[in-house]
């Protein structure tokens, strides 16, 4: 047989591998997407980056330069500019440029693929447990019916063969040894509400913290959204007081003037959580330091940043057993080693019966894909 005749009947023909040139626009769109969330979504100082980076690493050459790159972002629908009118509101025309939502959906993809690795998108209850009951999605094995089983999950058609078989048709008897089960797999659903601090500590001693918080918000965001998209996952923020955010603002998230009300995070988180339908409900805290912040009932704010405050911490304590008591985990992603630290961390965490990892910034995002899977799984 010659040559030929193989490659015609196997259906496969081979070449050299020649490997696909990057073009100037993503090799640079790579550098500029990092800068852009360390710069919380400031597009000039981006661009001013890159420019300072250019001169000491020849970003660009004489083919192609800073402008050709902004001209590019805006041909391919990433910035757009926009003016300010009189009245207040904005428009399209000649104005700053600004991200759009195709820039947004681009960084949260950065995000992922950056901490958790490239993911394929699948579809809708990717996510199983090995446990076998009334579930939505039936696997198409059948077995014989076993004291516990639900008799919503009886094969009514198989069972009466069954029956048929061993009992024959004159006298059709059908007893609890002709009932066949079908099996089932639950699919799990998860509510997720992911608590980020943006007091000022975030960004002290010379140590940027907010921005690998960005990264993995926008990084579980994009991977629930891929692979898991019927659960749900809100972003609030706490610092003085907490408040929600909405997915596309999490590019632009800075840190404030504030101290650290933990208080008010974990009470908007658990408003948020006793909404949702599913019983499967967690919360995810990033935070780098102590509380420190109290709203009072007059309005009024109790701030203490000397050491751990019994009345602070206390209100904390409250909230954590709270949680509990609404069968509310919660796991808290200390990014900081300071003793006393540890000691309230520990408290906290044997509150609400739920886990802490004391971590530095370079493992949070895989800590926190490992645990949001390890949790949808056990917690069904």
């Amino acid at each position: 047989m010659t040559d030929k005749n193989k490659n015609f009947q196997t259906g496969f023909t081979f070449s050299k591998h020649i490997p696909e040139e990057v073009s100037h626009f993503d090799r640079v769109f790579g550098i500029f997407k990092d800068l852009l969330i360390h710069t919380s979504g400031d597009l000039d100082e981006a661009f001013e980056w890159l420019d300072m980076l250019d001169k000491e690493y020849d970003i660009f050459n004489e083919e192609y330069g800073l402008d050709d790159f902004i001209e590019d972002l805006k041909k391919r629908g990433y910035i757009k500019e926009e003016v300010e009118t009189e009245d207040g509101n904005t428009g399209p025309g000649e104005g700053k440029n600004i991200l759009t939502a195709k820039l947004e959906a681009a960084l949260r993809d950065y995000a992922l693929d950056q901490i958790f690795g490239k993911l394929r998108k699948s579809g809708v209850g990717n996510h199983r447990t090995n446990k076998s009951g009334v579930g939505d999605e039936k696997d198409g094995e059948n077995r014989s019916f076993q004291f516990g089983d639900d008799l919503a999950m009886v094969n009514l058609t198989e069972s009466i063969k069954n029956a048929q078989i061993n009992n024959g048709i004159t006298d059709l008897r059908l007893t609890e040894h002709d009932l066949i089960v079908e099996e089932t797999k639950h699919k799990a659903q998860m509510s997720t509400v992911l608590m980020i601090d943006i007091s000022h500590s975030m960004i002290l001693y010379g140590e940027d913290r907010i921005t690998p918080a960005k990264k993995v918000a926008m990084a579980l965001v994009e991977l629930i959204k891929r692979k898991y998209p019927k659960d749900s996952i809100d972003i609030i923020v706490f610092g003085n007081d907490a408040w929600p955010i909405q997915i596309k603002d999490l590019p632009y998230l800075q840190v404030g003037p504030y101290h650290t009300n933990t208080v008010a995070g974990l009470e908007l988180a658990m408003d948020i959580l006793r909404r949702k339908r599913n019983t499967n409900k967690q919360i995810f805290m990033i935070t780098d330091g102590k509380p420190s912040c109290l709203k009072l009932p007059t309005g009024e704010y109790y701030m203490n940043s000397v050491g751990l405050d019994e009345k602070i911490v206390s209100e904390c304590l409250n909230r954590a057993a709270q949680a509990r008591k609404l069968k509310i985990p919660i796991t808290t992603f200390m990014i900081a080693q300071d003793p006393y630290l540890r000691q309230f961390v520990k408290a906290f965490t044997a509150q609400n019966k739920g886990k802490a990892f004391l971590t530095g910034l370079s493992g949070l995002g895989q800590m926190i894909f490992e645990d949001y899977e390890k949790n949808r799984i056990k917690r069904i």
